[in-house]
């Protein structure tokens, strides 16, 4: 009996998926990380940042699916994305989990105590557990553009090179820096977004309205020279063999060179991928327009679409390649050659198809349950609130 849908559709299907996954991510998550960045920042006193506070809390926690769901997809579809990238990139991935691990100590902890000292080490704390991790995943998305050192032997095993240490510094150069500045500026755009619906009028209001707009202005900017930095550094890579979509997975069959520009050669060959980009620099140019004039459900829409356009727009320009190695050509990570079986990939979507709609059909009811905005005399008055 034929397959319903065949291999090479269903390792381009996984491909769109993931994508869909990471953009889940960036916008759900995206939003608490966003916003506890601007916490210290926006409140200026203790009422002010418990109301920032309280309308992230209630929510946070069920957007780590997003996360879970991400990274399940990559272990079952991509099992050698996997175990590259989560042992390759493990210190980088301990650092984002520490931070995403205080928080809820943090939101746990922090109004237990009336003491000033106290309240302000948490409010910072909280401030590490959204900044930290949306400078490293912008940092991760950078050294994956930019390839990883790693190789694989004859036994396909995985050999990352460099040291513990040393791989850490790696993560980090002046590209890799830009892709970390400008997750941090577009998830603090989107947490302005949010806070725009959630938070009621007033001084605290009014400062994340303007950090907020400035954010998707410096998203505006970072983006644009991330561009220019693709197009005239060198960065790219590009596959010179002819790999078989309907193969077997066997990394080891691609041949994958540096090239210069190369990230931008599949909007050559197909201009409608141009829509990636442009919807990453309208939505933020909206979103710093709805947020100047106040326009909280737009700015929302605006910003999640521009975060949307930015992260399709990395999928899109490496497509075929999801992972290409900086020091051996036959190394790199496509579409066709680093996926699971086509049983594991057919089984996997069925679930996919029946699961994922009841997880955003409850997102959504929750979200309509906990529907409106908090001032800073509610939490005041109330011990129930963090």
């Amino acid at each position: 009996m034929e397959p319903i849908i065949d291999y090479p559709t269903l390792r381009v299907i996984w491909w769109g998926l993931l994508g869909v996954l990471l953009i889940g991510l960036a916008i759900m998550d995206g939003y608490a990380m966003g916003a506890m960045s601007l916490l210290p920042f926006a409140g200026k006193t203790d009422g002010e940042r418990r109301a920032l506070i309280n309308s992230v809390a209630p929510t946070w926690e069920g957007n780590q699916v997003w996360l879970i769901l991400g990274g399940g997809a990559i272990f079952a579809a991509w099992p050698f994305v996997y175990a590259v990238s989560f042992s390759g990139f493990y210190l980088a991935m301990f650092l984002v989990l520490a931070a995403l691990i205080l928080r809820p100590v943090a939101f746990k902890y922090r109004s237990k105590k009336p003491g000033t000292t106290w309240r302000r080490n948490w409010d910072w704390a909280l401030f590490a557990g959204g900044f930290i991790p949306a400078l490293v995943f912008g940092v991760a998305v950078g050294n994956v553009l930019s390839g990883a050192p790693f190789h694989l032997d004859s036994d396909l095993r995985t050999t990352y090179d460099g040291g513990t240490f040393m791989s850490l510094l790696r993560l980090f150069t002046p590209f890799t820096l830009l892709c970390g500045l400008t997750s941090v500026a577009m998830l603090v755009m989107q947490g302005a977004a949010f806070l725009a619906m959630k938070l009621e009028k007033g001084t605290a209001y009014d400062r994340v309205m303007t950090y907020g707009s400035v954010a998707a202005l410096l998203t505006i900017v970072l983006f644009a020279i991330g561009y220019v930095f693709v197009r005239f550094s060198g960065l790219g890579f590009q596959v010179v063999a002819e790999v078989l979509p309907s193969g077997a997975s066997n990394p080891t069959r691609a041949e994958v060179v540096p090239a210069a520009g190369a990230w931008l050669n599949n909007f050559g060959k197909h201009p409608w991928m141009w829509a990636g980009p442009a919807l990453g620099f309208a939505g933020a140019a909206l979103a710093a327009l709805s947020l100047r004039l106040r326009l909280a459900f737009p700015a929302f829409l605006a910003s999640s679409l521009s975060l949307a356009g930015i992260v399709s727009t990395v999928g899109l320009s490496m497509f075929p390649i999801i992972l290409p190695s900086s020091v051996d050509s036959r190394s790199s990570l496509l579409v066709w050659t680093a996926s699971s079986s086509h049983m594991t990939l057919g089984i996997m979507l069925l679930v996919t198809v029946v699961f994922l709609p009841i997880v955003l059909l409850y997102t959504a009811w929750v979200y309509k349950v906990l529907f409106g905005r908090v001032g800073v005399a509610t939490v005041s008055s109330s011990p129930d609130y963090y």
